[in-house]
């Protein structure tokens, strides 16, 4: 049975930062930042070439064991077999290991573009195919939903399937990152959570996520106790307890402020009018960026000098 056929010309993929959890939204919401990593991919005669560029550079795999490309060869192998060669160029921004999704802006980046460079691959694999695969290499939808689809999420699975659906984010709303110099393993913030919860923590968070859906959507004004969180961002401070001294302080003050992801990164869910001055809050040690909202997720963008469709010739 014949493989399948692959585009000549390179495919150019733009994938988001993201924020998991927003205070009580454990493992289901996820917010789109407009903080973007870009990913270059052609299929070559033979080989594997890997260049990155910015963010892990000096850290990252140049070889079969990044994350780019292993997402790539197993979403070639659902497509149908392997290209003969690849050559893969990362532009990174989002930083690694701060909890706002580089590992799942990797991972929707190589399964997009392996779609993208298949000839027939949205048949193949359609978008719902899209993230139940990101899921199955992420481990989780919350963060590759939100990368995904954009705006604000909502994932979970359905015997044994990741769903999610999308909402918009209040045009008022603007987010302010505070991110430290030193990454935190998500592994490591995981391990700390308990196996159980006292059933009032429970019941509180319950209640506060689905606030959370009206705030972030509606009414931004109900996010400070929309954000109140009680299943992990104080099982984790010993990983972090700057970051959750940040968030308490800020609270104090007001700001809906929550631990963005596993963090350390602390995000701020903030307005026009107070971004600036929340910015400032921080003290030394933290880098402040105020971000925009990303309402359209990952996608293939053109190529400079390439046609309006960025396709090219086939390859088999």
């Amino acid at each position: 049975m014949a493989g399948p056929a692959f585009r000549a010309a390179a495919v150019r993929v733009r994938v988001p930062a993201t924020s998991a959890n927003l205070g009580p939204g454990f493992d289901a919401l996820g917010l789109a930042l407009g903080l973007y990593d870009d990913v270059v991919v052609r299929v070559a005669d033979s080989g594997l070439h890997v260049d990155i560029a910015g963010e892990g550079a000096d850290t990252l795999a140049r070889d079969e064991k990044h994350l780019v490309v292993r997402s790539l060869r197993t979403a070639f192998d659902l497509l149908g077999g392997q290209p003969r060669g690849l050559e893969v160029v990362c532009a990174n921004r989002i930083p690694h290991g701060r909890g706002l999704g580089s590992s799942s802006a990797a991972i929707c980046a190589g399964i997009i573009a392996a779609r993208a460079v298949t000839i027939g691959g949205p048949d193949k694999l359609d978008d719902a195919a899209l993230l139940e695969l990101a899921t199955e290499i992420e481990g989780h939808p919350d963060n590759v939903a939100a990368c995904l689809l954009g705006g604000f999420t909502l994932a979970w699975t359905e015997s044994g399937a990741a769903r999610a659906i999308r909402m918009d984010p209040a045009a008022s709303v603007v987010p302010v990152v505070f991110v430290p110099a030193k990454a935190v393993l998500t592994e490591t913030a995981r391990g700390l959570l308990p196996r159980t919860v006292p059933h009032v923590d429970a019941a509180a968070n319950a209640g506060r996520a689905a606030l959370l859906v009206e705030a972030l959507t509606r009414r931004p004004e109900l996010l400070l106790a929309a954000t109140e969180d009680r299943l992990h961002q104080e099982y984790r401070a010993p990983a972090m307890p700057q970051s959750v001294a940040l968030v308490g302080r800020l609270r104090a003050d007001g700001v809906p402020a929550v631990v963005s992801g596993a963090g350390p990164t602390v995000l701020a869910l903030t307005d026009e009018g107070s971004a600036e001055k929340v910015a400032a809050l921080a003290g030394p040690g933290w880098a402040a960026n105020r971000l925009a909202l990303d309402t359209s997720g990952a996608g293939v963008l053109p190529l400079a000098g390439a046609g309006r469709d960025g396709a090219g010739g086939a390859v088999v």
